[in-house]
């Protein structure tokens, strides 16, 4: 966390914050109130934290909100301290707070959209560069289900390996014989053919892609249980009900983290009077 945060600051700050060294009177101190501006989940408040900390360890910070709630809007938080690190920490902080509290928030959106159909709302590998542990935790604060973190710790044979190895059977087979124990197998499959030839090879869980509502019901029939099943591909929250209501297991939305509109936060600040 710490590294990306020292980038992100590097990025922001250069060799200095020219326009309050210009107009902010010296040992000038402050309290800010970062608020809430719209309703939504909060997440990444522990990251901002820790961004005012980078820029000033002396600065004081203190959370009003707790972090996966849903909440109209208000007070997150208050820092107090040097005003020139409060106004050196400000962008970079915000940043962080606004992109992941929408991760947060459309997920919250889509996860309410299931509710009582047994389904879960996983997130993707379609993740900002740099960011994935970040927004793969504000999908969690959100209430969805975080998938494998990248290519080295599960296995999802996808439609081009499968065209590479010969065929979906060919490649399933492949892939559960190299999995190393407590490895998960999940097979892509994009027709009724493909699961049947996806279940006989004994893969443990299916990818459904782009399977019409009527398609992922067959699955569900074909796979009784034998696998677990999630549907990908276009899903929006007008259609995700009717999708979760087939009875696959999860339903996978890249736009959780791909298109997410950042919550909007806002940060404003009082002026104190220099201590003695």
């Amino acid at each position: 966390m710490l590294d990306l945060i020292d980038r992100a600051l590097r990025e922001d700050l250069g060799d200095g914050d020219l326009t309050t060294a210009a107009v902010v009177p010296d040992g000038a101190r402050a309290r800010a109130r970062i608020e809430q501006k719209a309703p939504g989940v909060p997440a990444g408040l522990r990251v901002a934290e820790k961004v005012f900390e980078r820029v000033d360890p002396e600065l004081r910070w203190h959370s009003h909100a707790q972090e996966g709630t849903w909440r109209e809007g208000g007070l997150l938080a208050e820092v107090a301290g040097r005003a020139a690190s409060i106004l050196a920490a400000e962008r970079v902080a915000l940043n962080f707070l606004g992109r992941l509290s929408g991760v947060a928030t459309i997920t919250a959106r889509y996860v309410e959209a299931v509710e009582g159909t047994g389904a879960r709302v996983l997130d993707t590998r379609k993740t900002t560069p740099g960011l994935r542990a970040f927004e793969k935790e504000a999908v969690r604060a959100g209430g969805g289900v975080s998938h494998r973190s990248g290519l080295f710790d599960a296995i999802l044979v996808k439609e081009n390996h499968a065209a590479l190895a010969g065929g979906v059977a060919e490649a399933a087979r492949r892939a559960i014989a190299a999995a190393p124990a407590g490895v998960a197998v999940e097979v892509e499959c994009a027709t009724l053919a493909e699961v049947s030839a996806a279940l006989e090879a004994g893969v443990p869980r299916l990818l459904l892609d782009n399977m019409s509502v009527e398609d992922l019901r067959g699955a569900v029939e074909l796979a009784d249980g034998r696998a677990e099943l999630e549907a990908s591909g276009g899903i929006t929250l007008e259609t995700i009900r009717a999708v979760a209501e087939t009875g696959v297991d999860y339903i996978s939305i890249g736009a959780l983290t791909h298109s997410a509109p950042a919550l909007d936060v806002s940060l404003l600040l009082d002026p104190l009077e220099p201590e003695a």
